[in-house]
């Protein structure tokens, strides 16, 4: 039986459940993110749509389209960033504050080129997507 991790918003009303593993799992150097998260950089986990679940407060998930692949959700009662959800290609992203106690081990940066705070990790840095996604697949050096 696949491994389940569950989270919620900020004041619990909307509550997720995530099955298996995470296809990917960094950070987000894009403008969008870091102007939804009020943040230089934004962390994510990304699902197959099908592992991603809301198991609480549905009525209480609003949602937005912020580009021509995605959609934000967000509780309407506290505002708490809960997922990103990419319908053209099956996926979604859960915010990694949402989840409660998930094991983050990042593996990539992706939109390096739009960085507003440097990170030297190690990890590869690409300039936009994977090609499996879309992007280029190209890296940037540190």
């Amino acid at each position: 039986m696949p491994e389940t991790h569950t989270g919620g918003c900020y004041c619990g009303a909307v509550q997720i459940e995530v099955r298996g593993e995470p296809l990917e799992m960094g950070y987000c150097h894009c403008e969008n993110c870091r102007r939804y998260s009020a943040a230089p950089v934004s962390a994510f986990t990304l699902w197959k749509k099908e592992n991603v679940s809301v198991s609480k407060g549905q009525e209480f998930l609003e949602r937005f389209k912020s580009s021509d692949i995605s959609e934000r959700g967000y509780c309407t009662k506290c505002g708490g960033h809960i997922l990103v959800e990419h319908p053209t290609l099956g996926l979604a992203d859960v915010r990694i504050g949402a989840l409660r106690n998930f094991p983050f081990k990042p593996k990539v940066h992706l939109n390096y080129t739009e960085k507003m705070l440097p990170i030297r990790d190690g990890l590869p840095k690409l300039t936009d997507f994977p090609k499996e996604i879309g992007g280029s697949g190209e890296t940037l050096p540190e």
